[in-house]
């Protein structure tokens, strides 16, 4: 009964994927942040590592105040994935605490294949923007009351057990909003008062996925891991380069010629 609990684990294909592209970074599974209106965010390399068989890869994102963004997943190798995707400790999909385990919903990515996701999942037809806020505006905070994993997008990837030779569709999948546990009060959001970045519940988009049977092995194969800030608090950090400009040598003016050292009038 548990394997069959386990083989209907909630786990979404959406009907309209980004392209699949040739880009490659070196590993088997790409996530880029991309923001809405075009341009890049910055990325800063951080740590690169394997914890037993998963390869884990940590980076620094910069974000950029009030933009929403979506999280495009490429997937490089010629079998389906399956993506747990948290987003400040929150399942994308369910809303619910995130540990990125087999057991939560995800979604499914084709061979050579990419996904684009835009925001948090309320039904089977539609998301809710992401977008980069103070932490007191954040879906986790203002739904949850949760920091615990404030200003990370967290992507843990799966391989497959078994491998289908075609996808099972449902015509009617079980809605699975992200639930509402009700705004904290203005007193006590002020708790969470921080420099730090969140993101939140944005515009609604029409989004429409399907419902497949995809068994997950136990162990991720990866695990990306982007920790976002603005960027005065990467500069303090010291991850960004954030020094005032060279001044030109023949421009600046530094007033009257000075004493040389030792001089006496």
């Amino acid at each position: 009964m548990r394997s069959l609990k386990m083989l209907l684990v909630m786990v979404l294909v959406l009907f309209f994927a980004a392209p699949a592209c040739a880009h490659r970074s070196g590993g088997k599974v790409d996530v880029e942040i991309v923001p809405d209106n075009g341009g890049m965010f910055s990325k800063i390399p951080f740590k690169d590592y394997f914890s037993g068989q998963t390869h884990i890869v940590k980076k620094y994102l910069e974000a950029r105040r009030g933009e929403n963004y979506s999280i495009v997943v490429r997937n490089t190798m010629p079998e389906r994935i399956g993506v747990v995707i948290a987003v400040d400790g929150r399942n994308i999909i369910s809303g619910k605490k995130s540990y990125l385990s087999n057991n939560e919903m995800m979604y499914v990515v084709g061979p050579d294949d990419s996904v684009k996701l835009e925001g948090w999942r309320t039904d089977d037809s539609a998301v809710h923007k992401f977008y980069f806020t103070d932490v007191t505006d954040s879906y986790s905070v203002r739904t949850f009351g949760d920091t615990s994993a404030m200003g990370l997008i967290s992507v843990a990837v799966f391989r497959e057990k078994d491998r289908p030779l075609m996808f099972h569709d449902s015509p009617h999948m079980e809605n699975a909003p992200a639930p509402s546990a009700g705004a904290p009060g203005e007193s006590s959001s002020k708790r969470y008062k921080s420099e730090s970045a969140g993101t939140g519940f944005g515009d609604r988009k029409y989004s429409p996925v399907v419902r497949v049977e995809f068994a997950p092995e136990s162990i991720p194969l990866e695990k990306i891991l982007l920790k976002y800030e603005w960027r005065d608090v990467l500069c303090k950090k010291g991850l960004l380069n954030c020094g005032q400009a060279e001044g030109n040598r023949l421009w600046n003016e530094y007033g009257y010629a000075p004493f040389p050292p030792g001089y006496r009038e």
